[in-house]
């Protein structure tokens, strides 16, 4: 029985997804990622400590 809820399941959210890929303005996920990515990029660059260097270097 678990098997067939899965399944119906995964097939349920699947159509759901193609129905609203296709009717509604959905943003492109791996664009709204990499522009994530970028940005945390460029506030961990901003806002990092500078290294310091030990008495043994």
């Amino acid at each position: 029985m678990g098997l067939i809820r899965s399944c119906f399941t995964f097939l349920t959210g699947t159509t759901c997804g193609i129905y609203l890929a296709q009717n509604y303005d959905v943003p492109d996920m791996r664009k709204l990622v990499l522009m994530g990515l970028a940005i945390g990029r460029q506030y961990e660059e901003i806002y990092r400590k500078s290294k310091k260097k030990s008495d043994s270097d």
